[in-house]
C-alpha cells in the first residue's frame, strides 16, 4: 500500500475517534448511533492498516 492508502486509514481512523471521543460529537450530542458508527470507522480502519501490515510483511519476504 502506498503512502496515500495508509495516510487516507489514519484520516479515518482520527475522524472515528473525533465522531465517538470523549469531546467528540456523539459523546456531546448523547448520539448513541453516531458513537457506534464512529466505533465501527475506528475498527474498520485498524483492520485494513493491519492487513496491509501483513501484506507489506509478506512481500518483504
Amino acid at each position: 500500500m502506498g503512502i496515500d492508502g495508509k495516510a487516507n486509514l489514519t484520516v479515518i481512523h482520527h475522524i472515528g475517534a473525533a465522531k465517538e471521543g470523549k469531546e467528540g460529537t456523539g459523546k456531546m450530542t448523547g448520539d448513541e448511533d453516531l458513537k457506534r458508527d464512529a466505533r465501527h470507522e475506528q475498527a474498520q480502519a485498524k483492520l485494513q492498516e493491519a492487513g496491509e501490515r501483513a501484506e507489506d510483511g509478506f512481500a518483504k519476504e
